[in-house]
């Protein structure tokens, strides 16, 4: 008997080698999605150790779990892990991060490379404008602008 075969005869080896590997994905993520689904994976390699056979019934255990788990566990698991102390979301911890200008930026438009990423931005300071080219820190996140200032420049007040 080689491995396709035992793998054939214990479908529940693939679901939870499947459960495994988004485990281990979602450890990398910390996202709270794919935890869900391997949830769906571990339904539906239980169905498998009692109804091998039932490839649809495994199936559909697993995509109702991992469905049911997204829909109402998950934004219950975020709202506590957001407030808990010293929780800071990806856009605060932009705050003080440097980046360089990518374009010309005044007080209505311009745009900054941060971390490898690309932002509308703005001058904190209104009447300021700074050039292409220029290093900036990232003073707020105002939506999905990024507030900026002149990196070695002083930081008045707007």
């Amino acid at each position: 008997m080689n491995l396709t075969d035992w793998l054939g005869d214990n479908p529940w080896a693939l679901w939870l080698t499947l459960a495994v590997l988004l485990g281990i994905a979602e450890i990398l993520s910390l996202d709270l999605v794919l935890i869900m689904i391997a949830a769906g994976a571990l339904g539906g390699a239980l169905v498998a150790v009692f109804a091998p056979g039932l490839w649809w019934l495994q199936i559909a255990v697993a995509v109702g779990i991992s469905v049911g788990m997204l829909v109402a566990l998950r934004p219950t698991l975020m709202r506590r892990v957001q407030q808990m102390p010293g929780y800071r979301s990806s856009t605060d911890k932009m705050v003080g991060s440097a980046g360089v200008a990518t374009a010309e930026i005044t007080g209505d438009s311009g745009e900054i490379k941060v971390d490898g990423q690309i932002w509308t931005a703005r001058v904190h300071t209104p009447g300021t404008v700074i050039e292409k080219g220029t290093e900036v820190e990232v003073y707020e996140i105002d939506g999905a602008i990024a507030v900026v200032y002149p990196r070695y420049g002083e930081l008045s007040s707007p």
